[in-house]
């Protein structure tokens, strides 16, 4: 391991190709010890929860009824494209989470493999999969909470406060409130946000476990007919609109210097996790065709809670799902809060974004002020956006950070093949290379408007780094204060 950072340049110090290796990597982070100012507190059955904590949300409770629309009842086979998807960038995240066990996630993976250019521009895309989901998130709690409201008290708040212009109201209050919620719960420290995190997996597990039931009591095989209604196109359109139902689950690498034994239970958690959503998510599509038919599912907001009201005939059973769907898409927020703030955090700590978000409280062990900053700057889309703008961009944002990751192994396979990994990709170099064809086939089924979209953010990143991060680096200046390996600034 190499004292001085520079030592790990695999280019001049002024190109943007500059490579950090895996052990400086984890020399930074604290390595299996103690990471960078953060406690290990996290076991394998908290990790898991806190992955389905960060996937089931808004894709299922909200996104279903958009999946559905595209694809028809063949939105099972939407779904299922898109956990194959998942399932070879999982086990990609699975090696390289148990290889370079940091903060970092991608961003991290991709700067040991492919260079600081590339690796700031992934960062750079995180801010949508993490950061702008979480408004996508935060919108679709919104529907939900007046659901039950309207459930329970036969009230809901006004459209000019519980949706944004683009929808027919001028700001959407609850949306700011559950971002605000979780900020408050992840400032106070990572043992209370896991704890919470747990309790509320486990319930919204067995909301939609009890949905499952009830779909099922009134399901009639009339109601998958016609079954590719829409073709194929329907059913690759499905699967893009779908992904965004499994979006988060490498937000479980994210906490590799929060949980106890990284190496052994980050690959265990992620492969736990996409298994039991995949599982969950094709039986919720089914029972609800099965149910009512895909016409009546197509495009309803809060469509978990009309099957539940008409198969039962009374309001009940749907404001139960509307309380699971309130619990489910917050712990969203919060997990993916936390994955938000602790990239951000990993690219401070590199020198690429202000220092003041890798400042870490030592009396909460958490990044205090970066988790203020993420809550308020997000809180602005989901408070103005429509969930169908944000929902495309995030989509085609993680799905290029998923292509990358897929490459990232490979390179890390002929460029490091001593390294030890705890978790070897299946079938390599098979996986990761379907891996990435997958993504691209997804990100074109996103159509042009978001690809457009998508140059200009990726362009924008450019200029960033350009600008900020490349002169910046510490990979340039490692000399500053606070910059010695293994350790942080810290904030009073």
């Amino acid at each position: 391991m190499s004292p001085d950072p520079r030592a790990s340049l695999r280019s001049s110090p002024g190109s943007g190709a500059r490579v950090k290796s895996p052990a400086l990597l984890l020399a930074e982070s604290g390595g299996d010890l103690e990471g960078h100012g953060l406690r290990r507190t996290m076991g394998l059955f908290q990790l898991v929860c806190f992955g389905v904590g960060a996937i089931v949300g808004t894709g299922i409770f909200v996104g279903l009824s958009d999946s559905v629309a595209e694809a028809g009842p063949a939105v099972l086979i939407s779904f299922v494209l898109a956990a194959i998807t998942c399932v070879f960038t999982a086990f990609s995240f699975a090696e390289l989470g148990g290889a370079i066990p940091v903060s970092g996630s991608s961003y991290s993976f991709a700067y040991a493999t492919l260079g600081e250019r590339t690796a700031f521009l992934v960062g750079w895309c995180l801010l949508l999969e993490y950061g702008v989901s979480v408004s996508a998130v935060a919108v679709g709690w919104s529907q939900y909470v007046n659901e039950l409201l309207d459930s329970l008290v036969g009230w809901s708040l006004p459209a000019a406060l519980s949706s944004g212009p683009a929808d027919g109201g001028v700001i959407n209050l609850p949306a700011i409130v559950v971002i605000m919620m979780a900020a408050t719960l992840l400032v106070r420290g990572i043992r209370e946000s896991a704890g919470a995190t747990a309790a509320m997996a486990v319930l919204k597990i067995g909301i939609l476990v009890a949905f499952c039931a009830i779909a099922f009591s009134a399901f009639e095989d009339g109601n998958l007919s016609p079954f590719a209604s829409h073709g194929i196109a329907g059913v690759t359109a499905g699967a893009s609109v779908a992904f965004f139902s499994y979006i988060g689950f490498d937000a479980i690498t994210t906490a590799g210097e929060e949980v106890k034994n990284p190496r052994r239970n980050i690959p265990i958690a992620i492969m736990i996790c996409i298994g039991v959503v995949t599982l969950l998510y094709c039986a919720v599509a089914l029972g609800a065709i099965g149910a009512l038919g895909a016409d009546a599912v197509s495009d309803k907001p809060a469509a978990l809670s009309l099957v539940v009201d008409q198969v039962t005939e009374s309001d009940i059973g749907g404001g139960i799902i509307a309380f699971g769907a309130v619990v489910a898409i917050a712990s969203v927020v919060l997990a993916v809060m936390y994955g938000q703030t602790r990239i951000l955090m990993s690219m401070s700590r590199d020198g690429l974004v202000p220092r003041i978000f890798e400042r870490v409280s030592p009396k909460t062990r958490t990044p205090v002020a970066n988790t203020w900053i993420v809550a308020s700057v997000f809180a602005v889309p989901a408070a103005f956006s429509s969930l169908d703008v944000v929902v495309n961009l995030t989509t085609i944002g993680t799905l290029a950070t998923m292509a990358v990751v897929n490459v990232a192994v490979v390179v890390l396979r002929r460029r490091n093949p001593e390294l030890r990994r705890s978790f070897r990709v299946p079938l390599y170099p098979v996986s990761p290379i379907l891996g990435v064809g997958f993504c691209l086939y997804l990100m074109y089924g996103t159509g042009w408007t978001t690809w457009v979209q998508f140059a200009a953010f990726v362009a924008v990143g450019a200029l960033v780094y350009a600008g900020y991060g490349r002169r910046r680096s510490r990979l340039v200046s490692p000399g500053e204060p606070g910059d010695r390996v293994g350790s942080g600034p810290t904030e009073a």
